[in-house]
């Protein structure tokens, strides 16, 4: 068995489980095969989003096609906290930056609106997705966000859960103290971060009317959409996510 091939981490689309068959499909056998080098009898890590990590052995394999059996679970599944992501698209690349560390920092879901300043009229739900599972795969995540298809602003906040509270990065309070969010004692949180340019003034105030919303300044500096989505979410980790309850248990 390769050393090499004891470091894959692989998401598979299958249900897995002790002697559950995976045909992996072309593209991935591909990269096995032609990339990694695997031969039969290698063992590779594997996870679906919901079963957990599981060692996986390389039972058969074509240039095409290659069978992979589970054997043992060697993680549980992980959820992180009840967190959601909301943001207005970038550009391309930005959009795709926002998506992989929203994953590797531990979000539930993540959902693209289109806002009045929006840049992006559309986005690629498949492309999206994929670097969400690609990220999960890099960084020991086990749990995928779900990425949902691109909808109006005013769509969601019409239908907004009204147990959810929704932190709305608002740049008005750029300079203001960073919001104390250790006061509040819900789980069920979700982060609002809005286009290059900001909200309109439209929907800023439809946001701050809300009786779910949480205005929240992000420090003495105006940043960029995509690094306030990094830095909430790391506030809010730090604040009321999983890093807080790590560090409690370490204390």
């Amino acid at each position: 068995m390769s050393d090499r091939a004891e470091k894959i981490r692989l998401y598979v689309d299958a249900p897995l489980g002790a002697e559950e068959r995976i045909s992996l499909a072309p593209p991935q056998a591909h990269y096995l095969n032609s990339v990694m080098r695997c031969q039969p009898g290698d063992s590779i890590s594997v996870f679906n989003g919901s079963d957990g990590d599981w060692a996986a052995r390389v039972v058969a394999g074509s240039r095409r096609s290659i069978t992979l059996l589970c054997q043992v679970q060697t993680a549980p599944q992980r959820m992180p906290p009840d967190l959601w992501l909301v943001f207005a698209p970038l550009r391309k690349s930005r959009t795709d930056f926002v998506v992989e560390k929203a994953t590797e920092l531990g979000v539930r879901r993540i959902f693209p609106v289109r806002t009045e300043f929006t840049v992006a009229a559309r986005v690629s739900e498949r492309r999206l997705q994929s670097h969400a599972i690609e990220a999960a795969q890099q960084c020991g995540e086990n749990h995928v966000p779900p990425v949902s298809g691109l909808q109006g602003l005013e769509t969601v906040l019409d239908t907004w859960p009204a147990e959810r509270q929704l932190l709305f990065c608002d740049e008005a309070r750029v300079g203001r103290p960073v919001t104390d969010l250790t006061r509040f004692r819900t789980r069920k949180w979700a982060i609002l971060i809005g286009p290059v340019g900001g909200f309109s003034k439209t929907e800023a105030s439809r946001i701050r009317s809300m009786p779910q919303s949480v205005p929240m300044s992000l420090g003495p500096r105006i940043l960029r959409a995509d690094t306030a989505a990094v830095a909430a979410i790391a506030l809010w980790q730090a604040s009321l996510g999983d890093w807080q309850r790590q560090s409690e248990s370490a204390g």
